[in-house]
């Protein structure tokens, strides 16, 4: 069944139509007026000949732009490429193109947030493994440790499995506060037992927080990330044992997760580099993502720009480190009683 739609261009030409029947009527009756007055016919003349100029000027105009539209639109056809007429300037009107230009950063957005999703299960796993095939081996090679009574190869490859398990399964979806603080329980493990009792972690809750905290949502791989920097980056580094703790708590409809070590720090100069990087999403740092160099910072910066393009530019990461005293990473995020954005 077809619409019965007026479309803006069948409205336009139906009032082009309307208002050249109605000038060519009036010029008409003008030269009528005229010959019948015995009066000069050059003004008649005159203003025919300008309000044709004047039409077929605007008449071009409008068919020229409108021609672009449609040349825009086609290409779009041809090549399903929405991001290309996104960017386009579409002639209509202001407001259209700033339409537009929105729709086309907000397509940007989900596009950068897609890659950011698959990157951090490529910074976590960086080998393309059958998942089935790694929980079926590590779980053998555990059966093996417990039957043999080794222990600690038995809890290290459980913690092993269970981490992998995490980390590879579905980034999309956002997960309890408790989960996410198990794979940082279970990393700090495997973790354990290559650096023995050179490192501590200690998880604790603000006492007048929200009891029910861990049963919140956040995004998946955000704080694994981060303490892995402070491990590798701070407390790697430092001569004697190190601490690290993650403290969270509730403050003005806001969930607030300090992780601090007592490592090597940063100089100041260096915070200063990363705060100003972490004030604004990047398209840039998609390129230094994707490199194979990692680096302090760059983890940090990955999920700084995940939060804030869930959640909006209020939430986010930032930073504060004292040479050789430590450094503090403050994530703010809102609070999620479920799992819908």
């Amino acid at each position: 069944m077809q619409n019965n739609r007026t479309y803006l261009l069948s409205a336009l030409k139906i009032f082009l139509a309307l208002l050249w029947v109605l000038l060519t009527a009036a010029i008409i009756l003008l030269f009528h007026f005229c010959i019948r007055s015995n009066h000069s016919l050059v003004v008649p003349f005159m203003m025919l000949l300008a309000y044709f100029l004047l039409a077929a000027f605007f008449l071009f105009r409008l068919c020229w732009r409108w021609r672009m539209l449609e040349r825009q639109v086609h290409n779009y056809c041809i090549s399903d490429n929405i991001e290309g007429l996104m960017r386009q300037k579409l002639f209509c009107s202001r407001l259209i193109d700033r339409v537009m230009s929105i729709a086309s950063t907000r397509f940007e957005s989900v596009d950068y947030l897609n890659h950011s999703k698959n990157l951090a299960q490529y910074l976590a796993l960086q080998n393309q493994i059958n998942p089935h095939f790694l929980y079926n081996t590590l779980e053998c090679i555990r059966s093996e440790a417990v039957l043999k009574g080794m222990d600690d190869i038995s809890s290290m490859t459980e913690a092993l499995a269970t981490y992998f398990r995490y980390t590879i399964s579905n980034v999309d979806n956002l997960v309890t506060v408790e989960d996410e603080l198990k794979n940082v329980e279970n990393y700090y493990t495997i973790q354990h037992y290559r650096f023995e009792e050179k490192i501590s972690l200690k998880i604790s809750l603000d006492k007048d927080s929200d009891s029910d905290i861990l049963k919140w949502y956040m995004p998946k791989l955000i704080l694994q990330p981060i303490v892995e920097n402070a491990i590798y980056h701070g407390l790697e580094s430092k001569v004697g044992q190190g601490e690290l703790q993650i403290h969270l708590e509730h403050a003005a409809h806001r969930l607030i997760i300090r992780i601090s070590d007592d490592g090597v720090g940063m100089p100041k100069e260096r915070v200063n580099e990363i705060n100003s990087r972490l004030l604004q999403i990047s398209k840039n740092d998609l390129a230094t993502l994707s490199s194979s160099q990692k680096h302090a910072g760059i983890a940090i910066v990955n999920v700084n720009n995940r939060i804030k393009l869930l959640f909006g530019e209020v939430y986010g990461v930032h930073i504060n480190s004292t040479e050789n005293i430590g450094t503090d990473v403050e994530i703010t995020l809102p609070v999620q009683v479920s799992r819908e954005l």
